[in-house]
């Protein structure tokens, strides 16, 4: 792949905003140049100074008044849910019966799960999501399908076959031995496979036997450098079932960890009713929460307690998650909106610098994918979004009135959306540019 180069302005973190630095751990390099090749970023410099040494004819794409942001990462969202995001009216366990199940049986059809992979990357891409840890269906011609688009567009994502064997429609469940057979197929075709990479995906422990549990824990186990996602003390019933299901258990967190599904790259969505036992086995194992603001609100499930979580003399990793399509929009700016939201109500303060450090490198950390992507340095893979602060008339008006960059930024994450991401490049690719002729879409060559 030849060599290209994006200019503007570079959002850099010197280290965790969650730390002692606070605030000071998010810089703004003016005028930069990010310089690529073969889908990896090679240097970063005063554009002026590159300028000068770059290969002639290198093509460039100035972004003058953007601020360039390592693409964001989602670290809890369904994809069948696509369909059906804004039903409205039931709380979670009612919710899935009348809206999710229904849905996620049409993905029985190969054919419709091909659309809506589709659809569903290109949304991803508008709102500058660039990785994203993802729930399929039950069908495993569902992961296939949302794969082979991740492959066609060349994005790093992270997905995988629902697991469910009780309390669900029969034709969305399949059995311990069937679940664990297609879930080793899927990783054996896809993780490892360009950018693609593959979590074992227990829906959630009322929907999963203490067999089909154990039965992931141990396919995890066999497949070191995999995933598992599941779902976590969403609702206050659903805790409460659990515990009928699982008497024995000590808590529906230690369901999973009895099963051998807690520990390094195994996500928690949602976590809005955690004890103090809970974030400490979080802790002590290695295991990250997605918090789901847009769709903890939009179910009246809770406050995730997210400064709690990151207690510093026991932190737990976090990352923020759209949780569509409970969640309510595919842009982490308005899940950023919403976070703050949620901190204030609990009492607490979410700073700008937290807020994108939770969707990008906080989030790469989380995710063990750090190496890889999550921050604007040679090295990484060049999952670049370019942040237009005066993407609509009122966010121009209000922008010009920043006293400097990291207010904009505020600002971006209260009034912003996916109107605000002016283009997304993917290993250097612009995938997505909101203001491209024709179709904004494009493959890669």
């Amino acid at each position: 792949m030849a060599a290209r180069a994006i200019r503007g302005t570079v959002a850099r973190f010197q280290s965790d905003p969650f730390g002692a630095a606070g605030r000071e751990a998010l810089v703004f390099e003016e005028d930069r140049l990010v310089v690529i090749e073969d889908g990896l970023i090679v240097s970063v410099g005063p554009a002026e100074a590159v300028l000068a040494s770059l290969p002639p004819g290198t093509p460039v794409d100035h972004y003058p008044g953007a601020i360039l942001s390592p693409g964001f990462i989602d670290a809890h969202v369904h994809y069948p849910q696509m369909e059906m995001i804004g039903a409205a009216g039931e709380e979670l366990l009612a919710w899935l019966n009348a809206f999710t199940f229904p849905a996620e049986a049409r993905f029985s059809d190969p054919a419709h799960a091909d659309e809506v992979a589709g659809r569903f990357l290109r949304e991803l891409l508008r709102a500058g999501t660039t990785t994203a840890a993802v729930y399929c269906t039950v069908h495993p011609h569902s992961v296939d399908a949302f794969f082979a688009e991740s492959e066609r567009f060349g994005t790093r994502m992270i997905a995988g076959k629902v697991l469910m064997d009780r309390n669900a429609p029969l034709d969305l469940t399949d059995t311990a031995a069937s679940g664990t057979e297609e879930s080793a197929a899927l990783i054996a075709r896809w993780h490892g496979k360009g950018r693609q990479l593959y979590a074992i995906t227990p829906r959630f422990a009322p929907s999963c036997s203490e067999e089909q549990l154990e039965a992931a824990g141990r396919l995890w186990k066999a497949h070191p450098g995999t995933y598992v996602q599941t779902h976590l003390c969403e609702n206050k019933a659903e805790i409460a079932w659990v515990a009928e299901l699982f008497p024995e258990r000590t808590s529906y967190l230690d369901v999973y960890d009895h099963a051998g599904l807690t520990g390094p790259r195994a996500i928690f969505g949602h976590a809005v009713h955690m004890s103090e036992a809970d974030f400490a086995c979080c802790h002590r194992t290695g295991s990250v929460l997605a918090h789901c603001p847009t769709s903890n609100l939009f179910l009246g499930s809770g406050l995730f307690r997210l400064f709690e979580a990151k207690r510093a003399d026991r932190p737990v990793q976090v990352a923020l998650g759209t949780d569509l399509g409970a969640g309510t929009s595919f842009s982490q700016l308005q899940t950023m909106n919403e976070a703050y939201k949620v901190a204030k109500l609990g009492g607490t303060t979410l700073s700008t610098a937290e807020a994108l450090w939770l969707a990008t490198t906080g989030a790469a950390e989380a995710l063990h994918l750090s190496d890889r992507i999550g921050a604007i340095e040679p090295g990484r893979e060049a999952d670049i979004i370019v942040l237009d602060p005066a993407a609509t008339p009122l966010l121009q008006f209000r922008t010009a009135y920043c006293r400097d960059l990291t207010e904009a930024l505020s600002v971006l994450m209260t009034l912003g959306d996916d109107r605000a991401v002016r283009a997304t490049y993917v290993a250097g690719t612009p995938v997505y540019d909101r203001d491209r002729a024709g179709d904004p879409f494009a493959y890669p060559a």
